[in-house]
């Protein structure tokens, strides 16, 4: 699936890097433990975290991630943003649950990576 049928049809605001909604994403992992997010190994990856710090994009940067959502209604700072820009890694920003979010990426058949 297109990130950008993605984020239509979660209703989620794309902070950045909206040249790269054309990629495809195909499996999603949600988590707030980065060292978790490192040990997955998957392509077309998009991770769904409450964790809005640099942190999370870094580990993004090095697990080769499509796209991150932030949920809870978190907002990511401008040091995200320009890291994200850096590397073509798309973040949205989502106001409602990781399960809510996950229970709507699994609607629309985006694959549990486990």
């Amino acid at each position: 699936m297109k990130l950008k049928e993605l984020v239509e049809y979660i209703g989620g605001s794309v902070v950045c890097c909206e040249e790269c909604l054309d990629r495809e994403v195909e499996c999603a992992f949600a988590s707030d433990l980065m060292s978790d997010v490192l040990t997955v190994k998957s392509d077309k990856l998009l991770l769904i975290t409450g964790l809005a710090n640099i942190q999370a994009v870094r580990t993004a940067e090095m697990s080769d991630l499509q796209a991150i959502v932030f949920v809870r209604n978190k907002r990511v700072s401008e040091d995200m943003i320009r890291l994200a820009q850096e590397n073509c890694i798309v973040l949205i920003e989502y106001p409602g649950t990781m399960f809510r979010v996950s229970g709507l990426l699994y609607s629309l058949g985006v694959k549990p990576v486990y």
